[in-house]
C-alpha cells in the first residue's frame, strides 16, 4: 500500500518542518506521574498550531476517509509529535488523550498504525475506532481521578 509511504513520508516532513516550535511533555512530569514514565514523556513533543495539519491526497478520500480529513479536530498526533490548536493548549485532558496515541504509534510502528487507523475508521467511523475509544478512555479514567496506570505498558498490552 504505497499510499502508507506517502502518507509517513508526508508526517516526516510535517514534523521536520515543525522542530523548532516543538515543546517537550517532560513538562506534564508531575501531573502525568504514574501514567507517563518521564523517559517517555521526554521522547513526546507536541506543537500548538493554528491549523491542525493532516494530509489531503486524493488517495485519502478514494479510500472514504474525507470525512475524517475535513473533521474539525483540536489536536491530531504524528508518531512522537502531536500537533494541537491554541484553545485546548492549557487542557490536560487533550494533552493526555494525544499522549496515548503517542504510545501506540511508538507500540505498533508507523506502518501497523497508520494501516490499523485507517482500516478503523473506514470500518467503523471515527467515533467507534478502536485506537480512539482508547484514547478516550484512558483519558477519562484521568479526568475522573482514577488510579495510576503506567499508560505506555496498558496500551502495549492492550493493542
Amino acid at each position: 500500500m504505497d499510499v502508507l509511504k506517502q502518507i509517513e513520508q508526508w508526517i516526516d516532513a510535517t514534523n521536520i518542518k515543525h522542530k523548532n516550535q516543538r515543546i517537550s511533555c517532560e513538562k506534564f512530569s508531575r501531573e502525568f506521574g504514574g501514567f507517563y514514565p518521564i523517559e517517555f514523556l521526554k521522547n513526546a513533543f507536541y506543537v500548538v498550531v493554528d491549523k491542525i495539519p493532516k494530509p489531503d491526497f486524493p488517495a485519502l478520500r478514494e479510500m472514504g476517509l474525507g470525512d475524517f480529513v475535513d473533521m474539525d479536530a483540536a489536536g491530531i498526533t504524528y508518531k512522537n509529535t502531536y500537533y494541537m490548536l491554541p484553545h485546548v493548549a492549557e487542557n490536560l485532558r487533550v494533552h493526555f488523550h494525544e499522549l496515548v496515541h503517542v504510545a501506540q504509534w511508538h507500540e505498533l510502528g508507523a506502518d501497523a498504525f497508520m494501516l490499523r487507523y485507517i482500516t478503523e475508521i473506514q470500518h467503523v467511523g471515527y467515533n467507534d475506532a478502536q485506537l480512539e475509544k482508547m484514547a478516550y478512555d484512558l483519558d477519562e479514567h484521568f479526568v475522573n481521578n482514577g488510579d495510576k496506570i503506567d499508560v505506555p505498558k496498558h496500551v502495549a498490552q492492550t493493542l
